[in-house]
């Protein structure tokens, strides 16, 4: 059997076909790129049943993942996070069976891990030696990180407003990291000029075809650990979109290996009310969305005022059922402080995002009661940790603990 069944990459705009074995950035009309695999082959040769034996991390899905070769696999363990079910924090919603896709303890703290483990491996097995990022913190901590184990460089763009820790993982890992007094979208024009000049491979969302194929993963692990019978709704932090994608990629993939029904569940782009253009234009049932000026939000990995992708999102959600939805900061903020009270998990304001739109979506009955509900912590709560203000008493040698 071969490793992977890749056999072509095509524009799902123009439909224009490429070779997998060629550097590939956009197509020439403009559009993201999408992986094709040989399904119908797979399906006489792959089970189920025969990933049980196999490692417990991304790479077990290999034959549905681009890297052709295995000794160009470049990996930190990352994959088959838990999923873990939130039975106190969903008594207090009324959702009676809620469940978190926790990516809080993936290698950099954060779901970018996935997208940067493929891409980075794709990157390397066709001879790429430089790329090149914007990103609003994890996404350039993970590339950069996972470059530096593969033995490439990599330069790093992002706003002087990213949590600290992700410039510090870029850093420390060697990176060309610079900071732009502005966006991600700032950003983007930055390294796409560097790009430009010093013919750089750019690793910017959805300009390389294999990160996707990354994120795509959580939506294979969601099924498997169901047993391959899928929940009613998930809800995904959308900023670019590239998981959203990815989870129903992943899924109508399984629809065609026959591993799970043609029944979907229904997918929620959740985005922030201070940068919501997803939401806006599927509230007006448009394919695509508009720039968001002015955009700001405490859940900076969502601070995405245009999606390169968003036609790609609002189709998965139109396809679904689903829907979009804004949280405003202070309902996220809270809805973080709730989670750890009841469930004892810290994590990231994005993904506390993801809850806070599931208790609003269960209050207006679009969640009904009876569904399983699937939330997405995409990162570690630690690394924003001037989401939390707390303020605490010290005490003297001597004195009494105080009590609440």
């Amino acid at each position: 059997m071969p490793f992977s069944y890749l056999t072509h990459l095509h524009c799902p705009k123009c439909q224009k076909i490429y070779r997998p074995d060629e550097v590939h950035q956009l197509c020439v009309c403009g559009s993201p790129l999408l992986a094709d695999y040989d399904l119908e082959s797979l399906k006489n040769q792959l089970t189920s049943k025969d990933l049980s034996v196999r490692p417990s991390n991304l790479w077990r899905y290999h034959e549905l993942l681009p890297v052709t070769s295995p000794e160009n696999v470049v990996t930190l363990g990352e994959g088959m996070t838990p999923l873990l079910p939130m039975n106190r924090l969903g008594l207090d919603m009324g959702i009676g069976s809620l469940w978190m896709k926790d990516e809080g303890i993936i290698p950099t703290g954060s779901f970018k891990a996935r997208g940067a483990a493929v891409g980075v491996s794709k990157a390397k097995e066709l001879g790429v030696q430089e790329l090149a990022m914007p990103t609003n913190g994890n996404a350039g901590a993970a590339w950069a990180l996972y470059a530096a184990r593969a033995g490439l460089r990599s330069s790093i763009v992002m706003p002087v407003g990213a949590p600290v820790i992700t410039r510090n993982e870029c850093a420390v890992s060697g990176a060309n990291l610079n900071l732009v007094n502005g966006l991600i979208s700032d950003a983007g024009k930055i390294v796409a000029q560097a790009v430009n000049d010093y013919d750089l491979f750019d690793a910017s969302t959805l300009k390389e075809p294999y990160r996707i194929e990354g994120k795509k993963t959580m939506g294979l692990e969601i099924a498997e650990q169901l047993d391959w019978k899928l929940p009613d709704v998930i809800l995904y932090p959308t900023g670019g979109g590239v998981g959203l994608i990815g989870i129903y990629k992943a899924f109508r993939e399984l629809v065609e290996l026959g591993w799970i029904e043609d029944k979907l569940p229904r997918l929620v782009a959740v985005q922030a009310a201070g940068c919501a253009p997803i939401v806006k234009a599927w509230e007006r049932g448009m394919p695509d969305s508009q720039f968001w000026a002015d955009s700001t939000t405490v859940a900076f990995g969502i601070n995405v005022p245009k999606a390169l992708g968003d036609f790609l999102v609002l189709e998965a959600i139109y396809k679904t059922g689903g829907c979009a939805i804004a949280i405003e900061d202070t309902e996220l903020l809270e809805e973080q402080k709730n989670i750890a009270r009841l469930e004892g998990a810290f994590v990231c304001p994005e993904g506390a995002a993801t809850f806070s739109a599931a208790r609003k979506l269960r209050a207006n009955g679009w969640i009904q009661e009876g569904e399983t509900v699937i939330a997405l912590n995409t990162g570690s709560g630690i690394k924003y940790p001037e989401t939390v203000m707390v303020a605490v008493p010290v005490l003297e040698p001597g004195d009494s603990m105080r009590r609440i």
